[in-house]
């Protein structure tokens, strides 16, 4: 048997998770029994599973441990793809913040709460976020306040403030501060108007000073309310003022280049019409070989493509680096109960590195691959031209990160890319359709090849060595 333990799953001393012949477990440690049983027996675990907003888990035999000493073994349902909240548009850490708010307020009913709030606790699936960390709960006890307090505006309030008030990239932050913005960084960016935020004000600048004071009189003491004990009433109230908090902020995205580039393309209805058929055709050749898990649709923009590999895949994230782009099909996967379809924010010329303590702790975006399917359509001349990446390079960094290509090539004589080069000096002399196929030669198996009629572009079905 194999026995690994996840590199991330070390910070807890209530139990870590692991993997055995790859199925995943989580171990509970003997000294978090109590809490543990607190959980299961009070009915809050089960509650919360009957209204899928935590991972449902069963019980295993204890000898499946690979650390003693352990109190029980649990093997919870695997999330196909972990996401991170700085790959989430705007909409997507507000559910998570109010789904963290909701579990807190339910857990006060039974005498129980939330030890932390981390967003890394939250996960996307089935078109919905659902807390994934068993283990995050303890009894409430009216002598201390939430211990989570500061971490939850750490890692909701204080991004969704920013990406509401200042701009949707500033949640790439979290990027940076894994632990979460601080809130006088928070303070600093956030407009002054925002003050007139009851919300903002008491959570946001005044937690902000009080967590600054607090940690030059204790250094490494978490922060709280400004109180020294919290009974359940207070502690609700406090839920509620966040919820509210969060409710009332909003972003609309607006009208981009991209969010609106699939309207604006050079494509005839014909062409168009024919590329759909295309992409649907070479998947269903994939699926003739062996079902297909996973499809990565990379430079989604707002899922038209991935609507089609919906049909024929077991899940399809989304890779867009345009916020409104993600947000518009964050909200349409929403509003007809998508649930197959995964939108993020990526930009794949800088994509989500490893991280964390040893680089261990969040992995790469390529280290979550591979996909057993990758959608790259009007993508390349982004990579190549856009970005001045080399063929050989864009090529190996599909080896890396898919078995099957559906991949687009689009000529300099087209129209898109003539746009693009109106500008800046054309030294790109090697961007060739000849040049793109020696590429890809020396690591895939081109399966089919086909012109898209009407235009200058050429759709590939490639197959990784």
């Amino acid at each position: 048997m194999t026995w690994n333990k996840e590199p991330g799953s070390f910070r807890d001393p209530s139990g870590f998770v692991f993997s055995q012949d790859g199925v995943l477990y989580r171990q509970v440690n003997l000294p978090f029994a109590h809490y543990y049983r607190q959980l299961i027996d009070s009915g809050l675990h089960a509650e919360l599973v009957r209204d899928g907003l935590i991972v449902a888990h069963e019980e295993v035999p204890l000898r499946l441990t690979g650390a003693p000493p352990a109190h029980a073994v649990i093997r919870p349902v695997r999330i196909p793809f972990i996401s991170y909240p700085y790959e989430w548009c705007f909409s997507q850490l507000k559910a998570a913040a109010l789904l963290t708010l909701e579990i807190q307020r339910r857990a006060l009913e039974h005498d129980l709460m939330l030890r932390d709030a981390s967003a890394y606790n939250i996960q996307f699936h089935d078109g919905r976020p659902i807390f994934i960390d068993t283990l995050s709960f303890g009894p409430h006890t009216a002598d201390r306040p939430w211990p989570a307090y500061r971490q939850f505006c750490q890692h909701f309030l204080g991004p969704l403030a920013l990406m509401a008030l200042v701009d949707p990239s500033m949640g790439q932050l979290s990027r940076i501060h894994l632990d979460g913005i601080p809130l006088a960084l928070t303070s600093r960016l956030l407009p002054l108007t925002s003050r007139l935020r009851p919300g903002l004000l008491v959570h946001a600048y005044l937690h902000g000073r009080q967590s600054i004071a607090g940690e030059q009189q204790h250094s490494g003491a978490p922060s709280a309310p400004p109180r020294s004990t919290m009974g359940k009433t207070a502690m609700l109230g406090l839920v509620d003022s966040l919820r509210r908090t969060v409710q009332g902020l909003a972003w609309t995205p607006g009208r981009t280049l991209w969010s609106t580039y699939t309207g604006h393309s050079n494509y005839t209805v014909a062409a168009q019409e024919q590329k759909q058929r295309l992409v649907a055709d070479l998947l269903d050749v994939v699926s003739a070989q062996s079902p297909i898990r996973t499809v990565w649709d990379l430079g989604a923009n707002t899922g038209a493509y991935s609507e089609i590999a919906a049909k024929r895949a077991g899940l399809v994230v989304s890779f867009d680096m345009d916020h409104a782009s993600v947000e518009h099909h964050v909200q349409a996967c929403s509003a007809r109960g998508e649930r197959k379809i995964l939108p993020l924010i990526q930009d794949l010329a800088n994509p989500s590195p490893a991280t964390g303590w040893n680089n261990e702790e969040r992995r790469s975006l390529e280290q979550r691959g591979p996909a057993d399917v990758a959608l790259a359509l009007a993508l390349v001349h982004h990579l190549v031209i856009g970005n001045n990446v080399p063929l050989d390079r864009v090529a190996d960094f599909f080896r890396r990160v898919c078995r099957h290509l559906i991949i687009e090539f689009i000529p300099k004589e087209d129209s898109q890319v003539t746009r693009m080069l109106a500008l800046r000096e054309d030294v790109f002399t090697d961007y060739s359709q000849a040049q793109f196929e020696e590429a890809f030669a020396h690591t895939f198996d081109v399966l089919r090849v086909i012109a898209i009629e009407g235009t200058l572009r050429t759709i590939y079905l490639m197959q990784r060595r």
